[in-house]
């Protein structure tokens, strides 16, 4: 996903697994060569998550935004794929973004991945051996061409692979993750820190896995927590803190309306 973490400074995977062995922790490094992503995990359907920032300097006061995401099954070149589509609503439509993704259904290989803000598209097509920009018209990204030695994930859709990694406590993971357009893709570590209940809001105790990063950016110093539940693997809230600030993701109940449906003849 769009990263205000994309700074983010990533050791070389075999320094990470050596740190890791030392510390008794257990890891798996998650790229297609190694341990791939469980697929059967991921379930089509529309999400949506509340994203809200507060910042200490106006404690009275929270920034909100409404993220939808839809998984579907499709197909890419004759072969079985997942198109997610992700919709940003704010009060502001400045900020409104839409993100067309499609993954290969068998390892969650990247095919293709597009953001659309106003009037401005960045397109990609990806693959094992690198990405660049396709032949949408008026593609911002047209000329952008990077090649890659080794196959990596969407780090857009950081959610989705999360729901996807054999989560257990102890374990660390290194995952291969790439922002279309940026900086080289790079191992990334995120470690479970151990577990906790959350309460849904008929009262029922989901017990989930908590899971960590934490890193230094050019304003400082960042940690992210994210908690997926144990049975289902379903994302349900993220908090994060940066420079002072505090962002929250909590997954909403599915009571809502697709907002997209109704206006799917304005897009």
């Amino acid at each position: 996903m769009y990263h205000m973490f994309r700074q983010r400074i990533a050791l070389p995977v075999v320094i990470l697994l050596l740190i890791a062995a030392r510390a008794g922790a257990q890891t798996d490094t998650i790229d297609q060569r190694h341990h791939p992503l469980n697929t059967s995990l991921l379930k089509p359907g529309v999400r949506q998550y509340l994203v809200y920032f507060q910042q200490p300097q106006r404690p009275d006061m929270l920034n909100l935004s409404l993220w939808v995401r839809e998984i579907e099954k499709t197909s890419q070149d004759n072969k079985p794929a997942f198109r997610i589509t992700q919709h940003w609503y704010s009060d502001d439509t400045a900020r409104y973004r839409v993100f067309h993704s499609v993954n290969s259904a068998a390892d969650f290989s990247p095919l293709y991945h597009a953001e659309i803000k106003g009037k401005a598209t960045k397109a990609y097509n990806w693959s094992h051996t690198g990405i660049e920009g396709d032949a949408t018209p008026d593609n911002k990204a047209a000329g952008f061409k990077l090649a890659f030695d080794q196959p990596n994930y969407n780090w857009h859709l950081d959610i989705e692979t999360f729901e996807m990694l054999p989560l257990a406590a102890g374990k660390t993971f290194v995952i291969r993750f790439y922002d279309a357009g940026l900086e080289p893709p790079a191992y990334v570590t995120y470690k479970v820190t151990g577990s906790e209940a959350l309460q849904t809001l008929d009262n029922r105790t989901v017990d989930c896995w908590k899971l960590f990063i934490e890193g230094d950016i050019p304003n400082g110093h960042y940690t992210q927590t994210f908690w997926i539940s144990k049975v289902g693997h379903e994302f349900l809230k993220e908090e994060d803190s940066f420079g002072g600030m505090y962002r929250y993701k909590v997954k909403l109940p599915g009571l809502a309306t697709y907002l997209d449906s109704r206006f799917a003849t304005a897009k």
